[in-house]
């Protein structure tokens, strides 16, 4: 008998609150004219992501929801560096797989030039497109690195803001 009111409760009690909010808003109280006007407490919402630009997934599993971190100022208002931003997260994260002795899958990550000659199978960076940029998604899935510690969220971040910004040399 237990094994049937189980089911049964937690079915009403997901119709209950499934019927709770359907309450008519009711219209607040108009402020004393004495009172300042409320100041917003939390921070302003950063712009909604472009079409073009991905983001960095909510959790490290890999899964459809994702969200925005935001770039640090310098990033913001200079654009993603290579040589200063970009190229540290690769010698930390990829080289050792991807540059020196070892070139896996033909894909050297150690230059700017030898990232932009791909690799084995073709291009993997579409400078202004990370949505398009094999070298993202398989960052962005979870599938690289293989060994090591993944990128974390600012990383990804970074490695995708400069390549949505044209991955310049710079």
């Amino acid at each position: 008998m237990k094994r049937t009111l189980l089911p049964v409760f937690v079915t009403i009690t997901i119709m209950l609150s499934a019927c709770g909010g359907s309450a008519a808003p009711t219209q607040p109280e108009p402020a004393a004219a004495t009172e300042p006007p409320a100041q917003p407490t939390a921070a302003p919402a950063t712009e909604a992501p472009t079409q073009t630009e991905t983001t960095v997934p909510a959790t490290e599993a890999p899964t459809q929801t994702a969200t925005t971190v935001p770039a640090t100022e310098a990033q913001t208002a200079s654009g993603v560096s290579y040589a200063n931003d970009v190229l540290p997260i690769l010698e930390a994260k990829c080289v050792k797989c991807h540059g020196g002795e070892r070139v896996r899958e033909g894909l050297d990550l150690r230059t700017y030039d030898s990232l932009f000659a791909g690799s084995d199978n073709g291009p993997v960076i579409t400078a202004g497109d990370a949505n398009d940029s094999l070298f993202v998604q398989l960052i962005v899935e979870g599938e690289m690195p293989t060994r090591g510690a993944p990128l974390t969220p600012e990383e990804l971040q970074i490695i995708i803001d400069w390549v949505n910004q044209g991955a310049l040399n710079n």
